[in-house]
């Protein structure tokens, strides 16, 4: 990028807001995400709508990229810098605008971290129930963009269940805002639910207009192991089939639990196969006779131990546990690739089965976990980016879990998104046809191709220059 339009830059959101060092570029030259790395131009923080309109549309005539960014806890590699390009953070960006009780909504800005604003909702008796594993770090823009979903999806949904409204800009600088606090609305296309999980694709969301609900007043807390894993996927198949809602249903295999406990020191079982954390929430009886009934299943597919939660404290423990599955995992290689296949529930046990046959046929090993009960789970290959041969064969073994998953009628992701990291698998799921029209969608709103680019997929050679450098083609980089 040429100096004079770095200027031009530095001009619009001021020297303050601006920043090229080698060492802030090299902080945002990566995300969640193992493997993929790229160095931006620069690092900007706008203060304001206009002055991200004025980066538009400057974007758009010299020409150069730009990649937004929240905090960084994306899996995908969505946020990841392209060649040519500066990213626009907004952490920044943190205020709650407004709660309305009496219209059960907020509007907040993208920055706002997740599990602040259900704190702060809570305070009025109120509930945010979308709860990534990273609630405490990441964004509401970031949870939007890529249509987040937690341990509380089974019941509650996922965050496109909750936004009722959203302002974006434009890759050509306007502004669009579209929904609002209206029940029921269906004037023209539901632009909304398009701008949820476009993964900063098709613009910059600066504010979101979110749905509130009454907070549960019980819940209780379940926890069941298991010697053999068939057994834990056969419990989650007879709970769904009893027609029973958990307002969670967590799965961690042995490796995961092990790690988990190395890391927490709770006292988990370590020669258990698999571990299921159940909770059911309301206002009534029925949270009670519900989480009787699922113990009864429990204990019928042949659980070794099952006990509940005596009090809020050891629930939250429990739970906070679930929460550290990821970067437990983390502590045992150098790298850990955490991935997101999702099949119809009926079809746990198989994909259960596969993953395990993928770990072993390729030689790499596999952590297990995710939410059983909507049948998303989080294969995590735990292995060594430096060692060519062994991330080969763990990219070999994913490619087969995918396959297997879209196989069973699953899909590729669930709730971390396409991005750089699944994108060459998304046909086989949406169809050529569904690539076609969303690369035409993106042509129209983009036409310059501007905004975060070889992302969901790819539509020119320009795009595909503009990939991101693995890290061993970036490691000697020293700030």
């Amino acid at each position: 990028m040429d100096d004079s339009v770095k200027l031009q830059i530095k001009k619009i959101v001021g020297n303050a807001n601006y920043f090229d060092s080698d060492e802030d570029r090299l902080c945002y030259s990566y995300d969640g995400t193992p493997i993929y790395q790229q160095l931006p131009e620069a690092v900007v923080f706008p203060q304001d709508q206009e002055q991200i309109s004025e980066l538009f549309k400057l974007a758009n005539s010299v020409p150069f990229n730009i990649v937004p960014r929240g905090a960084g806890t994306g899996l995908s590699g969505g946020s990841i810098p392209v060649e040519n390009s500066i990213v626009i953070v907004l952490t920044k960006w943190n205020r709650i605008l407004e709660i309305d009780s009496g219209n059960l909504t907020a509007w907040v800005e993208p920055g706002v971290i997740t599990g602040h604003f259900q704190k702060e909702v809570e305070k009025r008796g109120l509930f945010y129930p979308p709860d990534p594993g990273s609630l405490n770090v990441c964004t509401i823009g970031g949870n939007v963009a890529n249509n987040a979903g937690g341990l509380r999806g089974l019941k509650y949904g996922v965050t496109k269940n909750y936004v009722l409204g959203a302002e974006m800009i434009l890759p050509d600088g306007t502004l669009l805002k579209t929904g609002g606090k209206n029940l029921k609305d269906v004037a023209g296309y539901n632009l909304r639910d398009f701008i949820v999980g476009s993964e900063g694709t098709i613009g910059i969301i600066t504010k979101v207009l979110l749905k509130l609900i009454p907070a549960p007043l019980l819940s209780v807390t379940i926890l069941a192991y298991f010697d053999k894993l068939i057994d834990s996927a056969k419990a989650v198949s007879g709970i769904i089939s009893s027609h029973l809602t958990p307002a969670m249903m967590e799965f961690l295999d042995n490796t995961t639990i092990n790690c988990v406990e190395d890391f927490t020191g709770i006292g988990l079982p370590r020669n258990s196969a698999a571990m299921l954390l159940i909770e059911f929430d309301g206002r009534g009886s029925a949270v009670s006779e519900d989480a009787e009934s699922a113990v009864n299943i429990l204990k019928k597919n042949n659980a070794s131990v099952v006990k509940t939660a005596t009090d809020i404290k050891e629930s939250n423990s429990l739970k906070s546990a679930r929460r550290s599955a990821f970067s437990a995992l983390a502590r045992r290689r150098p790298t850990t690739i955490l991935e997101d296949a999702t099949v119809p529930r009926s079809e746990l046990p198989v994909i259960m089965e596969k993953i395990n046959e993928a770990a072993v046929k390729y030689g790499v090993v596999f952590g297990n976990f995710g939410h059983a009960g909507d049948g998303n789970l989080h294969p995590t290959c735990l292995t060594d980016e430096r060692d060519k041969q062994e991330i080969n064969n763990a990219h070999r073994a994913f490619e087969f879990i995918f396959n297997e998953t879209i196989k069973l009628g699953g899909t590729i992701t669930g709730e971390h998104g396409t991005g750089l990291a699944k994108k060459q698998f998304l046909e086989q799921v949406a169809g050529i046809p569904g690539i076609e029209m969303m690369k035409k969608i993106k042509a129209v709103i983009d036409p310059g191709n501007i905004l975060n680019p070889g992302k969901i997929f790819s539509i020119s050679p320009r795009c595909e220059g503009s990939l991101p450098l693995n890290r061993e083609q970036i490691g000697n980089f020293k700030g």
